[in-house]
């Protein structure tokens, strides 16, 4: 008994899928890459053409294996046949992929109103912190400081507060605070911080023009609160974003501190006053 069998249509399937997988890796590098060189040479917002290069993949490879799909004739009745059943089809596949569909819907919202973009840096809970990386149809990854990547549903991250150190302004104010004890002059110390915080290179004027005309300093430094054991001064000192403001305040918490040995000015540490009493003798 012979067997006929016709392979060209496997043999065009077989193509179209090798073609599809070889065009949607091609054109998710390439135009990777175009993205990185827009935003690196003009500074451009990534966010919505990473989002794009996402949707327009998903969209080779849906259109490719379809086509490939459409091969046989065999399947062919079957798409047939679906497509008559398409209403049952679709409730079925609507309460199956129901969150998917949620990532997704979530993800376009965050792309339109931009409640972050690539490369801003923002906290979550309070806990969870870094760089976004990505915002996919389904996730966006967050680049942690450690270098460990975050992965969250853009369902569940477009329902929190998020806190963005870069939407609109990047510029931050740092809090220097130290606390010197009692006894040291108070005077002398804010003198000292705002000396050190007005020498440091990373430090930016962020006074109005209105601030200016009205003699308001660059970096003020006021007492803020009495401790147990220490007055408690802090300075405001601004950067030009996130970045440059943590190293800006490590460097003036060490410079300070080298500043107040030199001079004199304690930072205390509590005390802590131990009384031993002796037992007294018992009356005969």
């Amino acid at each position: 008994m012979e067997w006929n069998i016709n392979y060209l249509p496997f043999i065009y399937a077989l193509i179209i899928l090798v073609a599809t997988l070889v065009i949607g890796y091609l054109f998710s590098r390439i135009f990777n890459r175009i993205i990185r060189n827009s935003t690196g040479i003009i500074k451009n917002d990534p966010t919505k053409y990473q989002f794009l290069r996402h949707i327009i993949t998903a969209l080779i490879y849906l259109v490719g294996f379809g086509i490939a799909v459409f091969q046989f004739d065999s399947l062919k009745a079957l798409a047939g046949s679906m497509l008559a059943g398409a209403g049952i089809v679709a409730v079925a596949v609507g309460f199956a992929s129901q969150h998917a569909l949620s990532n997704i819907i979530s993800g376009v919202f965050l792309i339109l109103f931009k409640p972050y973009r690539i490369n801003d840096r923002i906290v979550i809970k309070e806990t969870l912190q870094g760089v976004v990386e990505d915002i996919t149809l389904r996730h966006t990854v967050i680049r942690d400081f450690q270098n460990r990547r975050i992965v969250i549903p853009n369902s569940i991250i477009s329902n929190e507060v998020i806190i963005n150190s870069d939407l609109e302004d990047e510029r931050v104010c740092r809090f220097i605070n130290i606390g010197i004890s009692y006894d040291s002059d108070v005077q002398k110390a804010k003198a000292i911080m705002q000396e050190e915080a007005l020498q440091h290179p990373l430090r930016i004027d962020a006074r109005t023009s209105e601030q200016i005309e009205n003699g308001a300093e660059e970096v003020t430094v006021r007492l803020i609160s009495f401790g147990d054991s220490s007055v408690n001064l802090r300075a405001w000192a601004w950067a030009a974003n996130q970045a440059d403001g943590f190293v800006m305040e490590c460097d003036l918490l060490e410079s300070i501190k080298a500043r107040f040995d030199a001079e004199g000015i304690e930072i205390p540490f509590p005390y802590r006053t131990v009384v031993f009493k002796n037992k007294l003798p018992l009356d005969n």
